[in-house]
């Protein structure tokens, strides 16, 4: 039997990140402004844990995105099917990334990868390299808005 899963990604501010990675992969910001709402008016959460971002109530420190054609519950908010979760966390970034995203451009995007590319820094990615194999195929590798490792091929 399969398990769900979500990739869940350390951050400094988990909103602003979860913007980037929606508009980098065309995925749709969860809104959970309802089930917060509903938490702090029946006294469930301290005002404290809520925040506003991109004019909705929010948990502080959370944010996640979800495929557009995924199922997700309307009451919560939260996606059920392909979702990335974005969390605070007090520590920065000490290393290079163990687990990556590949973002792949639409095959026969007009441009391809260059386009590709100057759409995530359009978005706040940033070149590091690019990698070259041949018949092996091409790639970049680039960093998100927060110094998180990735490729766009």
């Amino acid at each position: 039997m399969a398990l769900s899963w979500k990739l869940v990604v350390d951050s400094v501010n988990a909103p602003v990140l979860a913007d980037f990675w929606a508009a980098a992969l065309g995925y749709e910001v969860e809104d959970p402004s309802a089930l917060v709402g509903r938490l702090l008016a029946a006294g469930h959460l301290p005002a404290e844990a809520a925040a506003e971002h991109g004019g909705r109530m929010i948990f502080r420190g959370y944010a996640a995105i979800r495929h557009p054609d995924d199922p997700f519950d309307a009451t919560s908010g939260v996606g059920l099917g392909r979702r990335l979760l974005f969390q605070d966390v007090p520590e920065g970034k000490s290393g290079k990334n163990r687990l990556h995203i590949d973002v792949h451009g639409e095959p026969g995007e007009p441009g391809g990868l260059d386009a590709l590319v100057a759409r995530l820094e359009g978005l706040g990615a940033t070149r590091v390299r690019e990698v070259d194999k041949g018949p092996a195929g091409r790639w970049w590798i680039m960093l998100d808005p927060e110094g998180n490792e990735f490729c766009a091929t």
